[in-house]
């Protein structure tokens, strides 16, 4: 209760600090939503006097994004694949949210797709968390894994903060998460259909 109560008093107080912090958390053991962070933070940066930039939102909630996968990542890759999945299958794994259904989902995707899968991965529901993990597992080289991981959670993070800037002028700060929400979903499926469609060409490329 006290670390939920944590994160509510960090989205009341969102700064460059606390989305660094929560955007971490996020992207760790911890799973939630990224569209409660970097939305209402860029919808706050476009009010005059905020103290907050959109561009610096981006560039925050990315650095914090990376320091999350990393953990996953420095798991993964030091303490393998029995102490994960025995996590996963732990108490405290259920009450991150995580199980094995879900590591094995994650493990799978990054198996059929290689190492795009780390870029991909980031802008998929339900596989950007745990995309770190099989990254981790594998062993991939840290400087690739940073790359992918920082350009698919920059571009990620750069949609959410420009519907959140957006919709400053147009929608009312207690619909804001509502909006976000109905865009995050349709934008997910857009981007699995671009990653089944990149996967493909390149699949095809080394065939050929």
């Amino acid at each position: 209760m006290e670390s939920v109560a944590f994160i509510e008093w960090c989205l009341n107080h969102l700064n460059y600090a606390t989305i660094t912090l929560l955007m971490a958390i996020e992207s760790s053991f911890i799973p939630f939503p990224s569209e409660v962070v970097v939305p209402p933070a860029a919808y706050k940066a476009a009010v005059a006097g905020s103290g907050l930039n959109v561009y610096l939102v981006v560039l925050f909630a990315t650095l914090g994004a990376n320091l999350g996968a990393l953990i996953n990542y420095a798991i993964a890759y030091y303490l393998g694949r029995p102490l994960v999945y025995r996590f996963a299958n732990s108490r405290w794994g259920h009450l991150c949210l995580i199980d094995e259904a879900k590591v094995q989902h994650a493990e799978h995707y990054f198996e059929r797709h290689g190492a795009l899968s780390t870029f991909v991965g980031r802008l998929i529901p339900a596989v950007r968390q745990l995309i770190s993990i099989p990254a981790g597992l594998s062993r991939m080289k840290l400087s690739t894994f940073l790359l992918y991981t920082t350009l698919g959670a920059g571009i990620w993070n750069s949609i959410l903060a420009a519907i959140g800037y957006s919709l400053q002028s147009v929608v009312p700060e207690e619909q804001l998460l509502a909006q976000v929400t109905r865009y995050s979903h349709e934008l997910g499926y857009l981007f699995i259909g671009i990653g089944i469609c990149i996967v493909a060409f390149l699949a095809y490329k080394a065939k050929k």
